[in-house]
């Protein structure tokens, strides 16, 4: 299993340091000391994104989608860049930012303003730990599992997530479940076969079992890649989904109903 968004975060900080050494060697040290510091921030996101360790606490994001002021300034070498490449992702490839799964239920990438958003004012899970809720969806109901790129929301989160949504598509509101757009694809693919475009995947196929629209997480994959082709779980993703789906009532998994994933064991966080 690959390391994902570890290995290429670390990469860029051999690069920055690098560049550093470079610019020092020069004798401008208002570029290298800079470069240093943007090194460093890279290695420990390296370091708390590596499987073994997967703590997207690091960076500080709340529950309401916000990040605090210490956390801007100590990691803005790494959220700036992020933003800067999630948005110009948007301008080199051609994908729709949304998919309609089924009726209400929608899957897609990070909103930056509340034009971007599905249609019907949406309630929205927000799947990344690395972007913040933009300021224009203060009236949408709002849920976060923030989880670290081409890494998997825990079987807990997945079914908090699940009852979240259940209960917003009881009450006729649309769901939308986003991460930050499959950022880092294009790259990681060149790493990592098992790579990425799957956190939000991950708990939208939780949902459709929920709502009884597909009979398994399989199932689901499936139903959700025949509308947008470019997703792609890796091993973490179904692994997780495996965890949770061994929780799920048999009779949940039949009807759909609202009670869907009752069954939450203390197993989940023995590891």
């Amino acid at each position: 299993m690959g390391w994902g968004i570890s290995r290429l975060i670390g990469l860029k900080a051999a690069a920055l340091l690098s560049a550093a050494y470079f610019f020092h060697g020069l004798g401008v040290t208002l570029i290298s000391f800079p470069l240093i510091y943007a090194s460093m921030i890279a290695m420990l996101v390296s370091i708390a994104s590596h499987p073994a360790i997967d703590l997207p606490l690091l960076l500080g994001k709340a529950s309401d989608g916000s990040f605090p002021l210490w956390s801007w300034i100590m990691f803005s070498p790494f959220l700036l860049f992020i933003h800067l490449f999630v948005l110009l992702r948007r301008f080199v490839k051609n994908e729709p930012l949304y998919t309609e799964i089924a009726d209400g239920v929608f899957v897609g990438g990070w909103p930056s303003s509340v034009e971007r958003l599905p249609p019907g004012d949406p309630a929205v899970i927000d799947c990344t730990c690395e972007l913040p809720k933009s300021s224009t969806l203060s009236k949408n109901a709002y849920l976060c599992i923030a989880t670290w790129d081409t890494r998997a929301p825990q079987p807990s989160q997945i079914e908090s997530a699940v009852r979240w949504a259940v209960r917003q598509r009881s009450q006729d509101k649309p769901v939308y479940v986003h991460c930050a757009y499959g950022k880092y694809v294009f790259l990681l693919l060149l790493l990592d076969k098992e790579l990425c475009h799957g956190r939000s995947v991950c708990v939208m196929c939780a949902l459709l079992v929920a709502l009884g629209l597909a009979e398994d997480w399989k199932a689901a994959e499936q139903m959700i890649r025949e509308k947008r082709p470019s997703i792609s779980m890796n091993t973490l993703h179904r692994k997780s989904l495996e965890e949770w789906s061994k929780h799920l009532l048999p009779s949940s998994k039949r009807s759909g109903e609202s009670d869907v994933s009752s069954v939450i064991h203390s197993d989940y966080y023995r590891k």
